[in-house]
């Protein structure tokens, strides 16, 4: 067996907030997490809103962020196979890390087979019942005439708007995320509605900000796989079975 085989899943870092020291000690701290990957991944999924704020520009893109651009650069040119996935803050990723770092771009959901288990991956955003305004706006926000509009803003003053609003975010604002109820996990739900047409060994997710492992009717399981601001929580698949774990951190939350 290569020694490049194991699936690496993690979600939500938010890179950007709620400050430049608190995202710069994040992102050292994401950086040494690759470092320790690096030697038996094979398959890397970051699925969503890495950046708390990302806007191409045709040729500007948001400045920082260059140890982690370095260390995935590194994974990559290593043979480790990237997929990136567009969270609800960072929907305006285009083609900048598909050139630079051979990234597979994701919009929506992937569904793959790895060893005989399906999986099933999406950000999560706009998933399962309710939350009607958000759908919505998630279709204008992703629409070309939107980001048309945008782009048409100078880089100083649409990033300076962006970086403003996101003082508002559940992570700047130190909102800690409580499990529900089981039955009132729209994730949860909208996962159980996705077996009733097929089956899937995993269905993986971020945007909840909760590490999550439910299972769903013995055979399938839900994973969320949390965030970075206070979990530092990532999912791994062995080839035999997928695991939350924790990174630099002695216990399980």
């Amino acid at each position: 067996m290569t020694s490049r085989y194991k699936l690496y899943f993690a979600s939500d870092f938010h890179l950007g907030v709620p400050d430049y020291i608190s995202s710069r000690a994040r992102e050292d701290k994401i950086v040494r997490w690759l470092d320790q990957i690096k030697a038996d991944a094979s398959e890397l999924f970051l699925m969503g809103d890495i950046f708390d704020f990302w806007f191409e520009y045709t040729t500007v893109v948001p400045k920082g962020y260059i140890r982690l651009f370095g260390k995935l650069a590194e994974l990559t040119d290593a043979g480790v196979k990237l997929y990136l996935f567009k969270g609800n803050h960072d929907m305006w990723m285009f083609d900048y890390f598909k050139k630079e770092l051979n990234a597979t771009m994701i919009n929506d959901e992937l569904e793959i087979e790895r060893n005989g288990k399906k999986f099933y991956l999406h950000h999560g955003d706009g998933l399962g019942p309710g939350d009607a305004k958000y759908k919505l706006l998630k279709k204008f926000f992703r629409s070309r005439l939107c980001q048309w509009l945008f782009e048409r803003v100078h880089p100083n003053f649409g990033v300076g708007i962006a970086n403003r609003w996101s003082q508002h975010s559940r992570i700047v604002q130190g909102h800690n995320e409580v499990r529900k109820n089981i039955e009132q996990e729209w994730l949860v739900a909208f996962s159980r509605e996705q077996l009733k047409v097929k089956h899937y060994d995993y269905l993986v997710f971020g945007h909840r900000h909760l590490p999550l492992d439910i299972d769903l009717d013995g055979q399938s399981r839900y994973i969320n796989l949390g965030e970075w601001v206070n979990y530092f929580s990532y999912a791994v698949f062995d080839g035999q079975k997928l695991e939350l774990k924790y990174f630099e951190k002695s216990d399980k939350v």
